[in-house]
């Protein structure tokens, strides 16, 4: 399956994903996204940062991220998974081996159900080598 299928059929195509992006887990290069969504690389770098972000309180927590210029709180963040908020809308970005996946969610979706979409392809991509 190409990087394109897996956006546009495991992440978008289960409904719970409404925009997503694939890129390397480094996030410098994008391998498949959504049409019409983007992240520019700066942001893409404090996501990348955070997982390896070991202070008491790390930064994506206190400062939130931004997609786009837009912030979003962030609720969780750990070594390979962030969830983050703006208002009832939702990004879930989930770091396997080699790439990192990144969903955004619609406000009639909820977070938690989110998550499990993004999650369920961040397994199959680790079992496979990625």
């Amino acid at each position: 399956m190409s990087w394109q299928a897996y956006v546009d059929q495991s992440l978008v195509g289960t409904g719970n994903i409404d925009k997503a992006i694939i890129c390397d887990a480094s996030g410098k290069t994008i391998w498949a996204a959504t049409t019409g969504f983007s992240i520019p690389e700066a942001e893409r770098k404090v996501i990348v940062d955070s997982f390896t972000d070991s202070g008491e309180t790390k930064a994506v927590v206190a400062n939130g991220i931004h997609i786009n210029g837009e912030k979003y709180i962030t609720l969780d963040s750990d070594d390979t998974s962030l969830k983050a908020k703006k208002g009832k809308e939702g990004i879930i970005v989930i770091k396997t081996t080699q790439a990192l996946l990144i969903g955004h969610h619609p406000a009639d979706v909820q977070t938690t159900v989110a998550y499990s979409s993004v999650a369920e392809l961040a397994e199959y991509l680790v079992k496979v080598g990625y």
